[in-house]
């Protein structure tokens, strides 16, 4: 295993192609605050600019919790201090661009999500591309119950994932979205039995890894650019994953190894 430790709050570690990143307050249910924000920040540059990193994995530590969101305490805190509320986004604050904000992530990213996903947790958990549960896990965006906004994407993410009436009632009133009912949505891509989160989303990253990695980030940038266009300027458009995939060597590989016989080698360049 290939790793380092972000300090205290924030475990990222490099396991072959895989990239592990765990929020690490699990005394305060992995609740987000600036350290939290600002190492996060180093590990997506790193996520993003390291070629032999194909997936990454988000969680939380502990049994309980994947995160609670926004460490409301020192909001509080610095509300004192006379920092004022923020709205939409995070630029100008420690982190920026945090996830929510990084739309041309084009590497796959999974959520585990085994506990609360409450809040920024959720936010989180929405601009991940696959997420898989335990069958206790819990989602919501209680914000409006505190006087605030889901302002890292849960808004904007919800209300375009979820059928718009569904995402409004959760939305308005801080409801919690169980596992199951999460997999009903579509918003959870697997539930899995108590004991059974681990190996569910091993099978997850597997089949990631062995899909040529150019051409999964070609499929996610076209999937989710052309999400909002018609299907003509859809194809018209061009992208930039496509056309280094179009120009890769594994885009020879794949046919190739198949009429040979044998599994592909990939080389993601």
């Amino acid at each position: 295993m290939n790793g380092r430790d972000v300090e205290s709050v924030v475990r990222y570690e490099k396991r072959g192609r895989v990239a592990w990143i765990t929020l690490d307050r699990p005394a305060v249910l992995n609740a987000m605050n600036l350290r939290m924000h600002e190492q996060l920040a180093e590990v997506w540059d790193d996520f993003e600019q390291d070629d032999d990193i194909w997936v990454g994995v988000l969680t939380g530590a502990g049994e309980r919790s994947f995160s609670v969101g926004q460490d409301l305490k020192e909001l509080a805190e610095r509300n004192r201090h006379g920092i004022r509320p923020s709205t939409f986004g995070s630029r100008g604050a420690p982190g920026w661009p945090r996830l929510t904000e990084r739309f041309s992530m084009a590497k796959p990213l999974l959520a585990r999500v085994n506990g609360y996903a409450l809040g920024g947790g959720f936010e989180l958990a929405l601009a991940c591309d696959i997420v898989v549960a335990a069958e206790h896990a819990v989602f919501a965006l209680p914000e409006v119950r505190r006087g605030l906004v889901a302002g890292a994407g849960g808004v904007f993410r919800l209300s375009s994932q979820l059928p718009f009436k569904a995402a409004l009632g959760y939305l308005l009133t801080g409801r919690e979205i169980s596992a199951q009912r999460g997999y009903e949505l579509g918003l959870v891509s697997e539930v899995a039995p108590a004991g059974e989160l681990d190996a569910c989303v091993d099978r997850w990253v597997a089949d990631l890894v062995a899909a040529a990695p150019l051409a999964v980030r070609a499929t996610k940038e076209a999937a989710m650019r052309s999400a909002s266009l018609p299907v003509e300027q859809a194809f018209a458009t061009r992208y930039r994953w496509e056309e280094q995939r179009m120009h890769s060597e594994d885009a020879l590989e794949g046919p190739r190894a198949f009429a040979e016989k044998r599994e592909p080698r990939w080389q993601g360049r």
